[in-house]
């Protein structure tokens, strides 16, 4: 049969009324209740049995059945709580088997609304599906519930479907009011018709009388509709709100928040649960961008912080307040379904193209752009900071699990943030593409593949954190920075007590206590005896010592690696002395050799010399893997003033796997 072919769609008077249905169509139907939907639904599906055509009805919804099994008629059934991707690749691959020609009753679209919670993603199915369907001549009905969802979704949908119907019922009769028929235009076509089951007919409203029958229904029942003007994860969190005003902020509220905005790990589930309070989710719904959840990174730092605010109040005074923003997951696949990324998507997916297609869908995700919504709203994400420098840290689903760390495969990026508005945004888009691009990395593909999660759903959310620290002349860094472990894998001496815990910290960004530069040593600090050092005398501590810092460089607008030589003359004396120590030793050989000058090395030695400083650590660490009943790693960092006061900025927290701890 040939593209653009006519069909009939059970309805004369509708045939008539449309110019027929074609090959290649795909129909939405927006109507108040699915009775209406079914109530066209039948006769084509009638038809096509009769016709002998291959008829498929495709089952996801959480509705009822809307075609009973019956002879011509064939069923499948997906599970739209797989995941987006995966259900899917799966309805596409079920319309690749049944191949040209064939004939489709879809469930309620509105009901994935209803398992992914957003309207976007929604949306994004049906302009990845209505687009396939169409090339190879399929005719596809689907229904969508009026009033439940945005414009935007509804306008997506509009621009990709070829016939967009809106049918109102009341009185006893049924309307049918065609808002978009693609290549085609007959006169009177877009006026309201009134359709007569029994006959087949469809009959135009003309008269002054049935009209004004016609669009007072039309009033009443748009009256009850929801404000469109949101997406409906905006609609939900709005009644949320006002549900918890009113003290009827419910358990199933709260289970759904969790699931859809923070984790579906029902370890994790439990323990935000019983730290988070209804303000902590409005708070982070308030601080994103777009929909779907922010990741395991972001979920982690969150959950750790709330653990450590809530278990540990007497230290609420050396805790620093994070201002994190989320870009949420389903930017993500929005981003690849509006730059038409999605077939690369797919073929890298496949067993042979996992590695040969990364590639090219990694420069694919560098190159893109984003819609001009998300651009405003990373706008006010700038305009916030307000020249700050932030980082933009990777926050996929997988990552900073249970079982999955991630750690290192995917991209951090520090936007210094200093320039014109338009210059930073620039910027800040460009390291959000990096951080997108970075699931296409061979390292992350290797250790997805290694733990069997290569077919699973890894859609990447962005962290956005403020860097904590200092302007020091032309440079920004905290005072120290680095990692926590509660639990040592390293028995650096023979009497140290490993569940102590341990630091690895060092001066400025904790870049270097994180990747562990060759020839450049970050202090190991056992939290048993935290200020005894590895090395016993001067010579070797001076040796093994951190001789580079990581910056932010404010007047060339980047990271920058220097040399502490270079800094000493920008840098206080009561912060030289927090961080280092003095070579007496190489100074008295100066001396000698009349070349005499202070000689300073970075150990950190007085800061681990603070008791409140390292007890708060130990605690952080402690009570975090209580709560986790597993061992945990920290990122942190600390900022300290010339009155020896500290805070502490909790970035991250994640379950530390030990393995088998019978080699100690």
């Amino acid at each position: 049969m040939s593209a653009f072919e006519p069909i009939l769609c059970g309805i004369p008077g509708a045939d008539e009324t449309l110019d027929s249905i074609r090959l290649g169509d795909n129909v939405v139907w927006q109507v108040s209740t699915l009775e209406e939907f079914q109530f066209f639904a039948g006769p084509f599906v009638k038809q096509a049995i009769a016709d002998g055509r291959n008829l498929i009805y495709m089952r996801f919804g959480d509705h009822e059945p809307l075609l009973s099994p019956q002879p011509g008629l064939k069923i499948y059934e997906f599970d739209p709580n797989e995941g987006f991707e995966t259900f899917t690749v799966n309805i596409r691959s079920r319309i690749t088997e049944e191949g040209y020609d064939a004939f489709y009753v879809f469930d309620s679209l509105s009901s994935l609304q209803s398992v992914w919670y957003t309207d976007l993603m929604m949306g994004n199915f049906f302009r990845l599906t209505c687009p396939y369907l169409f090339i190879l001549d399929t005719v596809a009905y689907f229904p969508l519930l009026r009033g439940r969802h945005s414009y935007d979704a509804v306008a997506k949908i509009r621009d990709t479907t070829q016939l967009l119907l809106d049918v109102y019922s009341g009185d006893g009769r049924t309307y049918l009011q065609p808002l978009k028929v693609w290549n085609r235009n007959l006169p009177e076509m877009f006026l309201p018709h009134v359709c007569d089951m029994e006959t087949g007919g469809c009959k135009t409203l003309r008269g002054g009388i049935p009209l004004s029958r016609y669009y007072y229904l039309v009033d009443e029942v748009k009256a009850e509709s929801q404000d469109q003007n949101l997406d409906s994860y905006d609609r939900f969190f709005a009644l949320a709100r006002l549900e918890y005003k009113h003290g009827n902020f419910s358990g199933e509220m709260e289970d759904q928040i969790i699931e859809s905005t923070m984790t579906k790990d029902p370890r994790l589930h439990e323990r935000i649960k019983a730290y988070f309070t209804p303000k902590d989710y409005f708070k982070l719904r308030d601080r994103m961008v777009g929909s779907g959840a922010i990741g395991g990174k972001a979920c982690g730092m969150l959950l750790a912080r709330r653990i450590v605010e809530t278990r540990l109040p007497e230290y609420a005074s050396h805790t620093e307040p994070h201002d994190s923003f989320y870009i949420g997951s389903d930017v993500f696949y929005s981003y690849i379904v509006a730059n038409d990324c999605w077939k690369m998507w797919l073929a890298q997916r496949t067993q042979e193209g996992y590695y040969t297609e990364a590639e090219p869908l990694r420069q694919a995700l560098l190159s893109g752009e984003f819609p001009p919504d998300i651009r405003e709203k990373f706008r006010a994400l700038l305009e916030y900071y307000s020249g700050s420098p932030i980082i933009v840290r990777s926050s996929s689903f997988l990552e900073n699990g249970f079982n999955n760390a991630f750690a290192g495969k995917y991209e951090s990026v520090f936007c210094v943030n200093q320039g014109t508005p338009e210059a930073c945004l620039e910027d800040f888009e460009a390291a959000v593409r990096t951080v997108y691009a970075s699931t296409m990395d061979i390292s992350a593909l290797e250790y997805r593949r290694q733990r069997g999660l290569e077919q699973m759903d890894e859609q990447m959310a962005v962290l956005v954190q403020r860097v904590s620290g200092s302007f020091w002349g032309d440079y920004y860094f905290p005072a120290a920075a680095g990692v926590g472990y509660s639990y040592s894998m390293y028995r650096m001496r023979k009497d140290m007590d490993l569940s102590a815990g341990l630091l690895r910290i060092v001066a400025g960004l904790g870049t270097r206590a994180v990747d562990r530069p060759e020839n450049d040593y970050p202090r190991l600090s056992g939290l048993d005896r935290p200020d005894v050092p590895l090395y016993s005398s001067v010579t070797d501590r001076h040796r093994y010592s951190q001789r580079n810092i990581d910056v932010l460089d404010i007047s060339e607008n980047r990271i920058r690696t220097l040399t502490f030589d270079s800094l000493m003359d920008q840098l206080p004396l009561w912060y030289k002395k927090a961080v280092m120590e003095r070579d007496y030793e190489a100074e008295a050989a100066l001396k000698r050799l009349n070349r005499w000058r202070q000689v300073w090395f970075v150990n950190c030695q007085k800061l681990l010399g603070n008791r409140v400083f390292t007890a708060y650590m130990q605690k952080i660490l402690k009570v975090l893997e209580e709560v986790y009943g597993n061992p945990v790693d920290i990122e942190y960092t600390v900022n300290i003033d010339e009155e020896g006061e500290f805070v502490v900025n909790l970035l991250q927290c994640r379950p530390l796997y030990t393995g088998a701890r019978g080699g100690e």
